[in-house]
Order: structure tokens, then C-alpha cells, then sequence
């Protein structure tokens, strides 16, 4: 059996019951990353659309088709959070009943002073930032003295940049090692960042090839259990940084999201016996938090135009592979919404089996659901939360 899943970073279909209590006031009450990208951009996703798009609630503009060939629905967070750790957790059977930490103020002295002492260096800013804010207005002083630029968001993490000029990159991991045995326990956060830069001011711009991300280990998840019954769990992009590479059996870097879809059709189009799971992190990375709706636009249609290619590399069970993928989304970053945070959203969903007529799968009750399902169809154990919708993609 090859299961695929691809992550469509921070594509969410509507906000959450709840949303008005996230974000900055008024909070993400009205975010709807999708509809407002559609309606700013007037981009066409046909192909999304004959996956049964437009039949998920809420979603609009999207062109009616003849036939819808495959699953949809839309997935409620039960975790309290809208970020990238949190999302992808409850994907695979972690429900959080707190939210991870976040430094709004910036982080404390015993933290920045443990952190100075590790890695013998200074910092700068040490506040919440815009990425592409903090190297225009720290690049010029982190190139003077060498000290990295530390600063936080709305989500839980710690997120290090420094030119690679100036800070050798292998030295910046190390940096971020550090602050990881740092952030543990009362100061834990869910994600060190490394985020490596170049150029020259005012023109810095991110080395996004060579980031990393440095997470918290999850309790056990969905994806030990596939791998405790001999099944491959195959990571491509930044997935096992998410579950600090626990739970997989290859892992495959990625550069972007042209990057990330072609080694996904190619490694679909591979033997393999189990899951693989995919990120696609521009929508979120390059587009959602510098509010870009035409970027997020044109990567959305990009997506939509390599997706016949995907699924050709489902197996139809002709000749003995049976296959089946989901395409979802973890958050929302709505890129016409205030400030530059994700925002708290319906989660997409979307599957497709060779054969499959309109399937509606409904409101799941969690995001849980998808780790349930994977863990149903490879015949694993798991006893965690969610709701498998196996037998509907049959």
C-alpha cells in the first residue's frame, strides 16, 4: 500500500469556531485564507476543483465542474493553537491540551543568558518580528558584530538568524542545538529555527534552502506505529523537523515548493511499502506571512497544475499496488489579513483513490482523523484519538 499525503502549509478553508480568541485583537474572526487568495487573485485551481473543492462549506469562487472525482471535507483543530507544530502533532494522534509557549515580550534573562553562554556569542533584538523586518533592521549591526539575530512570533519558537558570511552554517545549527537543550521544560518552545541569510543591506534576503528546523520530541505518534508494523514512512520537506525526525524511515530535504513536488512525484513513482508525507511550505513561509496574496495565488496554481501529475503516481491496484492520497492543511495564514501571523482555520481536506466518485467526508471533529485513517488502511495498531474514514475512500 502506498499512502501519500502532502501538506499544503497553511492553505486553511475558514475560520474556526473559536478564532476570534487568537491572534491580535480583534482576533482571526473572518480569516479565510483560501476564499480571500481567490477572491484578491482570481486564480483558477481546476484541477483542485474536480478533487470536489468547491463542495467543501465556506469555500467559494471556485469553478463548478462536471464530475467531482474524489473526497472532501474540512477538519476541526482541537488543539489550542494555529501553528505548524501543533497541526502537524494532531495529524498523527497528539491532541495538546495547552498550547505551547510563546514570549510575547521577548524571552527572559536566564534564557538569553544560558543561550550567551553556549554559544559565546551576544544577540540582538530578542523581541517578536517579521523575519524579512528583523534582517532589514538588525542585518547592518549583525554584520558589525557577528551576534546572531534572535526573535519570536505569535507561535512558539526561537528563531536564530545570522548571515553566512558571517557565521559559518554548520556553527549556526550548533547555535541552534544549543538554544534546543535550553528550551526544554518550563521554557519549552515547540520549534528552534535556524534561518541562515545573504546578501548585502538593504537587499538581505533568507537562505531558505538551509534552514532547519529544531523541534520538541513528540510523545509517541501514528507514524511509530506504521513503522512498528514494518511499514516505510518516507519525510519529504520539512516533516521530520516537525516530529524531530522520530517515526521515519528516509527523510528527503527539499528546497521549495517546485523542489518539494517533483521529489514527491518522484519518490511516489518508487517502490515503497507505506506512507509518505510531504510539506510544501512556500504558501506559509513566502507568501502567508509577508501577506503576499498574489504570491499565494501563483503558488496555489502551480500546485493545481502539477496535481494531475500526482495523480498518476496513485496505484490503481492494476498491478498489485493498491495507493491512496490525502491533501490537507495544518493552519491557516490568511496573506490578506492583518499583521503577518497565521491565522486559526479549518484545516483542508481532500482525497483521492484511482476510480473514486464524489465522496463527502464531512466536518471531522479533529485532525486526528488523518493519523486514524493512515494507521487504518497500513493495518497498524493505534488506540490514540481519531476517527479513520478508510472505508469511505474504498
Amino acid at each position: 500500500m502506498k499512502f501519500s499525503i502532502i501538506v499544503l502549509d497553511s492553505v486553511g478553508v475558514g475560520e474556526l469556531p473559536d478564532a476570534a480568541k487568537f491572534g491580535a485583537p480583534p482576533g482571526d474572526g473572518g480569516s479565510h485564507t483560501l476564499n480571500h487568495t481567490v477572491e484578491r487573485t482570481g486564480i483558477r485551481l481546476p484541477n483542485l476543483a474536480r478533487l470536489g473543492l468547491g463542495q467543501i462549506p465556506t469555500v467559494q469562487g471556485i469553478q463548478a465542474v462536471p464530475e467531482v472525482h474524489g473526497a472532501y471535507g474540512r477538519m476541526l483543530e482541537v488543539s489550542p493553537g494555529k501553528d505548524t507544530s501543533t497541526g502537524h502533532w494532531e495529524f498523527m494522534g497528539i491532541q495538546l491540551r495547552h498550547p505551547f509557549q510563546v514570549f510575547p515580550d521577548g524571552f527572559p534573562p536566564e534564557i538569553m543568558d544560558a543561550f550567551t553562554g553556549a554559544t559565546g556569542a551576544g544577540y540582538l533584538c530578542n523581541r517578536p518580528y517579521s523575519g524579512t523586518d528583523a534582517l532589514r533592521d538588525y542585518g547592518p549591526e549583525h554584520l558589525k558584530t557577528g551576534d546572531p539575530i534572535v526573535y519570536t512570533s505569535a507561535d512558539s519558537v526561537f528563531q536564530i538568524a545570522a548571515h553566512l558570511d558571517v557565521v559559518p552554517i554548520e556553527q549556526l545549527y550548533d547555535w541552534c542545538m544549543a538554544a534546543r537543550e535550553i528550551l526544554q521544560g518550563q521554557h519549552a518552545v515547540a520549534r528552534v529555527i535556524a534561518r541562515p541569510f545573504r546578501g548585502s543591506a538593504p537587499d538581505f534576503e533568507r537562505a531558505g534552502e538551509l534552514r532547519r528546523d529544531y523541534s520538541l520530541t513528540p510523545p509517541p505518534t501514528v507514524l511509530d506505529a506504521v513503522q512498528d508494523v514494518g511499514r516505510d514512512v518516507i519525510g519529504i520537506g520539512k516533516i521530520p523537523d516537525i516530529y524531530a525526525h522520530r517515526g521515519f524511515s528516509e527523510e528527503i530535504h527539499t528546497d521549495d515548493n517546485a523542489d518539494g513536488i517533483s521529489k514527491t512525484i518522484a519518490r511516489m513513482g518508487q517502490d515503497f511499502d507505506g506512507l509518505l508525507f510531504c510539506n510544501l511550505v512556500d504558501f506559509d513561509a513566502k507568501y502567508g506571512h509577508r501577506r503576499d496574496p498574489a504570491g499565494y495565488g501563483a503558488a496555489l496554481e502551480a500546485f493545481d497544475a502539477a496535481l494531475p501529475d500526482i495523480l498518476a503516481q496513485v496505484p490503481d491496484g492494476q498491478e498489485g499496488d493498491e495507493g491512496a492520497l490525502l491533501i490537507i492543511s495544518d493552519h491557516g495564514n490568511d496573506p490578506t489579513w492583518h499583521g503577518s501571523d497565521h491565522t486559526r482555520e479549518y484545516g483542508l481536506l481532500l482525497g483521492y483513490r484511482p476510480g473514486i466518485g464524489a465522496v463527502n467526508l464531512g466536518e471531522r471533529a479533529t485532525f486526528a482523523d488523518v493519523g486514524a485513517t493512515v494507521a487504518h488502511a497500513l493495518g497498524a495498531r493505534w488506540s490514540g484519538p481519531g476517527e479513520s474514514f478508510w472505508d469511505r475512500l474504498q
